[in-house]
């Protein structure tokens, strides 16, 4: 058999010639066509006999085998001329010609014969001598001009022709053949054939049967391998069912295939089989019908321009049927969003599917809610049927889908309904406050808000400005959340002020207080007005916060302030408003006295830095050890300790005196120190800036035609520069005539400048003085 890429030229025992077109269909038929000697002793003849039709052969050139290879060429009087290229090796079982070059297989190898040079390139040795020659005939193809691959016994190999380096060349041929691969099978090889870079091999198997000792002729098998430098990969395998394998040899398969096409014939004695690539629509329906939906829709997605005979869409909806089939409602409703696109029918069939076999839930999740949407009826079908069933999940949907999908009057009245039935339902008050909020009835969320101290609360009084309708729920706010509550109305003075706020909260005092602690703190002079009513409120909620108050506050009364603090018994407090109110003896007694703390007595002592309570100070502690140990250890850096020593009496023994005098000593070397070092430094600058000022005032000072008398306001310089003149210049840069000058003061021979005397900047002392 032969191919061509139109028709199929089918050959018999019996001498008859079929040819048929690409399906297989007999378009012509030669009855007797002999054709002796081509593979037999008896030579080759040239005799063709063709009935009922003759033959007209448009090649003038052509080979034959035997016992010899002959090339037949026509002359120029249209006869044949034979050549021999080669005999004397047994017959020739095979021959393939591409291009310029010939290969044929004999008995020993393969050799190759190059027409346009007339030369024999190469001989290939058959590898297995063992193998009968007319039973495991050699297989031989051209992959392309260039390459041959050649199968004998389960031995491949592939030959590459190339061009031999001219400096080589000698008396060698101008090509050679270069192995480049060469492996063995595991079955004997009945046919090849190249597709891309892989092989299509057609393998005779015999196997080893489990109950004989003797080997079976099995299947035969088509396999697709890669090659490798020495060795294969196999790619895939199929085994053929022919009729009569079990009789059939090795050289009763044969494997063509028409070049360009992926198209193999497998040529058996009673069959041809037609093998083809498989193409993507093949593979989808393989996976089809092993129902692995999956891969096939995934296959029909990549390679959807090349599939000719599926659809994806088809594909997917076959697959969502298959999980609906199988229960798994939730995988089949999540492949809706990407099967089903934009095609808006086939949603609303798909919801109404769902909706009758009672998993509307399933698909709800997975509806479109962008540009396509659905009829509202579908949204609202489902959020009915949530409604019934599942409230949570009915709140999850009203939040995830947007208003504009649904009638949304109609599932306020139905939550409305289901209210009735359940007022204290916290997920459908919020729901219907969601609602409302889609609705723009901001009020009535707000309300159901505050109702339900829900967190969204304050997010929705800002995102839609709703101050006007919290005015008179602030309290609502403030037991919900303090800080975030005042944060708000601090943050909104000009929408909520201040006096309504504290209207509003005249009866929660403990709420009151919050609200103007914070304000205070963020500025001292806004609530002055409520300063004095702040006073008993940290004195009864925040007592903490009450000194810190006092101090930064400017605007509270303080006679009321001190009220409240003695009635409460707040020493600290009343300390210091006494102290602000001049009372210090007063404000150290109460400390002295009731708090005992003489480190805060010297502190007070030491900020009002004054001699009469150091004096009360040292009164008050001179029969108490402690206190006047506290005044030794402190009181060295601000009164002299020689006043407090000589007051102690004789025999008291007071706790540490010894470390307390030595602190005394060792403050008053440190003291001392510092005074020095200060002096040295303060002689040091006036040396300095003594230095400055004379290197200063030593300097020269131009005097021109621009400079003025200060005194006659006449040009400094006379216009006759050759007469004798005088000029006076003080170091202050007045300039005066000598002659301008009053006469010296009290002290002999020093000027003053009068300009500088009279603005009394002192006197410009130093004089300079030029004549000529």
């Amino acid at each position: 058999m032969t191919v061509h890429d139109k028709f199929l030229a089918l050959g018999t025992h019996f001498g008859k010639v079929y040819l048929l077109d690409i399906q297989g269909n007999v378009t012509q038929k030669f009855e007797i066509v002999q054709v002796f000697g081509l593979y037999t002793r008896e030579g080759f003849h040239e005799n063709f006999d063709f009935k009922p039709y003759g033959l007209i052969c448009p090649l003038s050139i052509f080979v034959t085998g035997g016992n010899k290879l002959l090339l037949y060429e026509k002359n120029w009087l249209n006869r044949w001329k034979t050549s021999v290229l080669h005999e004397g090796e047994g017959s020739i079982t095979n021959i393939k010609w591409r291009a310029n070059l010939i290969a044929w297989a004999n008995n020993v190898g393969v050799k190759i014969y190059d027409i346009s040079t007339k030369q024999r390139i190469t001989n290939v040795l058959r590898d297995n001598v063992s193998l009968r020659p007319d039973m495991y005939p050699c297989s031989l193809c051209w992959k392309d001009n260039a390459t041959l691959i050649v199968g004998w016994g389960t031995s491949i190999k592939i030959c590459v022709v190339k061009e031999r380096n001219p400096t080589e060349m000698r008396d060698l041929p101008s090509r050679y053949v270069e192995i480049t691969s060469a492996f063995e099978t595991e079955f004997f090889i009945s046919g090849l054939a190249p597709l891309a870079d892989q092989l299509v091999t057609l393998f005779f198997v015999k196997e080893n049967s489990d109950h004989m000792d003797e080997e079976f002729r099995a299947r035969p098998r088509l396999d697709i391998i890669q090659p490798l430098a020495e060795s294969c990969e196999e790619i895939s395998s199929d085994a053929l069912t022919v009729r009569n394998f079990q009789d059939n040899e090795c050289r009763d398969y044969r494997l063509e295939h028409a070049e360009g096409e992926s198209l193999f014939y497998i040529i058996s004695p009673k069959d041809v089989v037609v093998a083809k690539e498989r193409d993507q629509d093949d593979h989808i329906d393989w996976l089809l019908e092993k129902k692995k939906y999956e891969e096939a829709l995934m296959a029909a997605e990549i390679s959807f321009k090349n599939i000719k005979r599926h659809d994806v869409q088809k594909i997917g909806m076959s697959y969502i049927n298959h999980l609906v089939e199988k229960g798994d409602y939730d995988s089949a409703a999540r492949k809706c969003q990407k099967v089903l696109g934009k095609n808006m029918e086939l949603w609303e069939n798909e919801v109404y599917r769902f909706k009758t076999i009672g998993q509307l839930k399933a698909i709800s999740q997975y509806l479109p809610r962008g540009d396509l949407r659905l009829r509202p009826a579908i949204y609202e079908m489902i959020l009915h049927e949530f409604l019934r069933t599942d409230y949570e999940g009915f709140a999850t949907l009203i939040r995830e889908w947007p208003g504009e999908l649904y009638n949304n009057m109609a599932i306020v009245q139905a939550v409305t309904d289901h209210l009735k039935r359940d007022p204290t339902n916290s997920t459908l008050l919020t729901t219907l406050a969601e609602l409302y909020t889609y609705d723009q009835r901001y009020d009535r969320a707000l309300e159901i808000y505050l109702r339900l101290r829900h967190k969204d609360v304050y997010q929705l009084i800002h995102k839609h400005n709703l101050f006007s309708s919290i005015e008179d729920k602030i309290v609502l706010l403030m037991d919900f959340d303090k800080e975030k509550a005042v944060d708000m109305l601090l943050d909104n003075e000009d929408k909520i002020s201040v006096n309504r706020v504290v209207e509003e909260l005249a009866d929660r005092p403990e709420l009151l207080h919050v609200y103007l602690h914070k304000l205070f703190k963020r500025d001292h002079h806004k609530g002055q007005k409520y300063h004095e009513r702040q006073i008993g409120l940290y004195a009864e909620y925040d007592r903490p916060n009450l000194l810190p108050f006092l101090r930064d506050s400017t605007h509270c009364p303080l006679e009321k302030a001190l009220e409240i603090c003695q009635q409460r018994n707040f020493v600290e407090e009343t300390v210091f408003l006494l102290s602000r109110m001049g009372n210090c003896r007063r404000a150290l007694q109460m400390i002295m006295e009731e708090l005992e703390d003489v480190d805060k007595a010297i502190e007070f002592a030491k900020e009002q830095d004054d001699a009469e309570l150091w004096e009360d100070l040292i009164s008050y502690s001179i029969d108490k050890p402690p206190f006047i140990t506290g005044l030794l250890n402190n009181i060295g850096t601000h009164v002299d300790p020689i006043l407090l020593i000589h007051r102690i009496k004789e025999g008291m023994e007071i706790p540490n005196l010894r470390d307390s005098l030595v602190k005394i000593l060792q403050d008053y070397n440190l003291q001392i120190l510092l005074r020095e070092g200060c002096k040295k430094i303060l002689v040091a600058d006036s040396l300095s800036l003594l230095q400055k000022m004379h290197r200063t005032q030593m300097r020269g000072v131009r005097v021109d035609e621009e400079n003025i008398c200060e005194s006659c306001h006449a040009t400094i310089l006379p216009s006759d520069m050759a007469k004798p003149f005088g000029v006076v210049v003080f170091h202050c840069r007045h300039m005066f005539h000598k002659e301008c000058l009053p006469s010296p003061g009290t002290i002999h021979g020093v000027q003053f400048c009068n300009i500088c005397s009279a603005k009394r900047r002192g006197p410009g002392s130093g004089i300079l003085e030029m004549k000529k």
